[in-house]
Parts: structure tokens; C-alpha cells; sequence
């Protein structure tokens, strides 16, 4: 089944109930406590990691902020609770997971541009980037891509300049070779001046896409196991020209000897 079915089964069955996740004292996530028919449906679209619980009644998941996030007013799907039990609105859960972290407004913007394209998104701390993106599952399959963050624009202060020196580039290509995956790069900009201060400001935050991959000069062309469908067509169409070449002289030539055998043959009449 396609992610985007999951997802979409997903935003349904929780619908009727409308879990609360309980916001965390550190680390800037919340516990999302759901039935156990939700937990197969919660794991199977990817969202938090599983916690071990003794009771089988309740299955617990641990969110990213960025996971509550879309969940909570992305989706549409679950409410968010503070630790003293008090549901919190769309801004007071963006102030909050601001003050935990500075970045969030623009790591939220590329994980929900990825998550709106139906990729699984999870972080990518262990691999030196913000993200790993899968096609799938984690546990169906490997993850494509690792992704850095870039902002771009004085309202993100001194978080821009990420990946301008070319070292920290070198560096950031050479962990995703080692990882056999493509170096994702979205860079996050602003259409016009916005304050980050508010969620409104997603709408006016543009999400720019960037794959850099790394040329080995050693690995010749003759190497690769089989031709890109361009090239397959650029040989044809070179060939077809040889050929179409060789039978045009073929008939200048023909031409040519036949003129000159009537010449030689009125010559001798003569």
C-alpha cells in the first residue's frame, strides 16, 4: 500500500478519538498514547518510535516536535497537552517548541515539504544531517537520501551561511557517499519579509530542492553497468546520420562512375 493511503487511514481512524500527546519536560517532543489497533496503523505510517509498556491496553509512541506538529495541525489528527494537562493551541505549541529550539520553523517547513510528498521522514543526527528520507517503511527499506537544512534571510539571523564554505560541503558529500545516499539540500527562503514568531508564516516560506552528488574522476564512463535511456537515443540517432552519410556518397559515387562510362563510351563511338 502506497504511504499516502497509510496516511490517509491514518487521519481517519483517528478521527473518532482524537488522541492526546503529552508534551515532554526535555527534548522538545510529547508521548502519544492511542488503542492498540491505532498503534499498528501509528507505526505502519512511520510516525515516532515505539515504548516499551507494561500495560496492553495503551501503546505509547515518543513524537519528534515536528512529528506533533503535523500531526496536531497538519492532519488534523491528535490534540496536544502540556504537562499539567491543559490543551495547547496553534501558537501556544509553536512558542514552545521555539523556545526549545530556534531552528524549528525552518526544520518543520522541510519535514512537512517531505512529508507532504509522501516520503518518511526521520532525523538524521547519526548520519551528520537535519533528515534521512525513505520511500517507504524504515523497516521495508533503506533511506534515499540524507538532507541539510539551509535557511536563507535575514528573519533566520545567524542560522544562514550553512554549507557556503567548501569544506563543510566536502564534508557533508563524503558522509552521504560513505551511507550510499544522495546528499539532499532544501533551502528555505521567505517570498517576502515574515515573522517567525507565528505558524502564518509557513505559508509564505519557500522550500528549494537540491541534489548534490559527488564526481569521482576515476570511475570512467565505460564502467557504468548499462547506458541512460539519452544516451541509447544519442547513439541511434548517431548511427542512423552514419548511415544515411554512407548511402548518400554511396550514390554520388554510383553517380559519378556511371557519368563517366557514357562519356567514355561516346568518346569511343566517336
Amino acid at each position: 500500500m502506497p504511504m499516502s493511503a497509510i496516511v490517509s487511514e491514518l487521519k481517519a481512524s483517528f478521527a473518532s478519538s482524537y488522541p492526546a500527546a503529552i508534551l515532554s519536560g526535555s527534548g522538545g517532543g510529547a508521548t502519544l498514547g492511542v488503542e492498540p489497533e491505532q498503534a499498528v496503523i501509528l507505526n505502519r505510517s512511520a510516525f515516532g518510535h515505539a515504548i516499551e509498556n507494561a500495560a496492553s491496553n495503551k501503546y505509547w509512541f515518543q513524537l519528534s516536535p515536528e512529528e506533533v506538529f503535523y500531526l496536531c495541525h497538519a492532519l488534523k489528527c491528535i490534540r496536544v497537552e502540556s504537562q499539567d494537562k491543559k490543551q495547547m493551541s496553534k501558537n501556544q505549541l509553536w512558542d514552545h517548541f521555539r523556545s526549545v529550539s530556534d531552528s524549528f520553523p525552518e526544520m518543520f517547513k522541510a519535514y512537512s515539504h517531505l512529508r507532504m510528498k509522501n516520503w518518511v521522514v526521520r532525523s538524521g543526527l547519526q548520519y551528520g544531517a537535519d533528515f534521512v528520507a525513505y520511500r517507504h517503511h524504515p523497516a521495508l527499506v533503506h533511506s534515499e537520501f540524507t538532507v541539510v537544512v539551509v535557511p536563507e534571510g535575514a528573519e533566520f539571523g545567524n542560522r544562514c551561511g550553512r554549507l557556503e564554505v567548501w569544506s563543510d560541503l566536502l564534508c557533508a558529500l563524503r558522509a552521504s557517499g560513505s551511507v550510499a545516499k544522495t546528499l539532499l539540500v532544501l533551502t528555505i527562503s521567505s517570498s517576502s519579509s515574515c515573522e517567525l514568531s507565528t505558524p502564518d508564516c509557513l505559508e509564505q516560506l519557500v522550500v528549494h530542492e537540491r541534489t548534490i552528488t559527488r564526481w569521482i574522476p576515476q570511475q570512467c564512463r565505460e564502467q557504468r553497468s548499462e547506458p541512460s535511456r539519452d544516451e541509447v537515443n544519442r547513439e541511434e540517432l548517431i548511427s542512423k546520420k552514419g548511415c544515411l552519410v554512407s548511402s548518400r556518397w554511396g550514390v554520388i559515387l554510383g553517380f559519378t562512375v556511371l557519368s563517366s562510362l557514357l562519356v567514355y563510351k561516346l568518346k569511343f563511338r566517336q
